[in-house]
């Protein structure tokens, strides 16, 4: 097995690098942080860019800092000229220039310990999410106790730095300072509201899920509710990626879930989103399989594990894709 799941991880990289994308059209995406649960410093962060525009948001900010210093390590942020008279480096340059907004899906530890942490030298900014989200950053956070308050409002004094935006479930709004926008839906994750965002340049959209259980173990119909609201856009083409969670492996029972997916339960949710798009709709998606949680345990490591078992069943045609810190694509 294990010769097989390297060539699968092999296979899943070069897919990764080619891209049908042009200039100007569809998305750069780097990965700040690539895993879930309990690797500090490479935890769930995704920014996304139109392609050609460097103008970004991230998509959770569990790593930051250490998400871009691994991304330049590895060439990932080559393509950004920082001005001569800027007094940052490239990271420096990139988290407080380039980043223009972050997407929270919600507030648990590994999708903020990034924002957080870079707040004290980051620039004044934009943080979207849905009200339980923001609300639960300024009481949980921002509150002069766990950090200090580096929100508009709440506890004093207000140092004024992260505006914390509420997102309308469903509605689009701009995204400030760049070129997308984002509409929101919210996720059930074990009794936590997460979120799932859609951002769009012109007729380009990419969607990007926080944590998020299975709609028949959540008791919910939370998943289902994004694949309608984005099934046309994937029988159009327009949908060039999807970044979602697939935190455990299959052997995982779905008591110790926690409102988290499995390489079955993913493919029972794609297979929903194909019904509604059509017969061969998603033949070629890239879905990149994001927040797998770090293992102590010896052995095949979880992302080996869990590529295999999404190919095994990969009756749908999707190019499955597994991050490490520090990659670019082009979708």
């Amino acid at each position: 097995m294990k010769p097989l799941t390297r060539l699968l991880a092999a296979t899943a990289l070069l897919s990764a690098v080619a891209s049908p994308a042009h200039a100007g059209e569809g998305f750069d995406i780097v990965v700040l942080g690539a895993r879930g649960g309990i690797q500090d410093g490479n935890l769930s962060a995704f920014m996304i860019s139109p392609a050609g525009d460097d103008r970004a948001v991230t998509c959770d900010a569990g790593s930051l800092v250490g998400g871009l210093v691994a991304a330049d390590a590895r060439g990932a942020l080559d393509g950004v000229a920082v001005p001569a008279d800027s007094p940052y480096t490239r990271v420096g340059y990139v988290l407080t220039d380039r980043i223009r907004g972050y997407l929270v899906s919600h507030a648990h530890m590994d999708h903020v310990a990034g924002l957080v942490a870079a707040s004290p030298d980051d620039s004044e900014k934009p943080v979207y999410g849905l009200p339980s989200v923001t609300e639960r950053l300024q009481r949980n956070y921002f509150n002069w106790e766990a950090w200090p308050n580096f929100a508009f409002e709440g506890e004093p004094p207000q140092l004024r730095k992260y505006r914390l935006t509420d997102l309308v479930p469903g509605e689009a709004r701009p995204l400030d300072g760049t070129a997308m926008q984002v509409t929101a839906w919210p996720l059930s994750h074990a009794g936590v509201e997460s979120t799932a965002f859609l951002v769009e340049r012109g007729e380009d959209a990419i969607l990007c899920f926080g944590d998020t259980g299975p709609d028949e173990v959540e008791k919910s119909s939370a998943m289902r509710d994004v694949w309608a609201a984005v099934a046309d856009r994937v029988r159009q083409k327009r949908l060039k990626a999807i970044i979602i969670e697939v935190s455990y492996a299959n052997a995982q029972p779905d008591k110790f879930l926690f409102g988290h997916l499995t390489p079955a339960w993913l493919r029972r949710s794609l297979e929903e989103l194909e019904a509604m798009a059509g017969p061969g709709s998603l033949n070629g998606l890239p879905v990149v399989v994001s927040h797998v949680k770090y293992s102590l345990k010896a052995g095949l490591p979880p992302t080996q594990v869990i590529l295999g078992e999404l190919e095994a069943g990969n009756t749908l045609g999707v190019r499955y894709i597994m991050p490490e810190q520090g990659d670019r694509w082009r979708f």
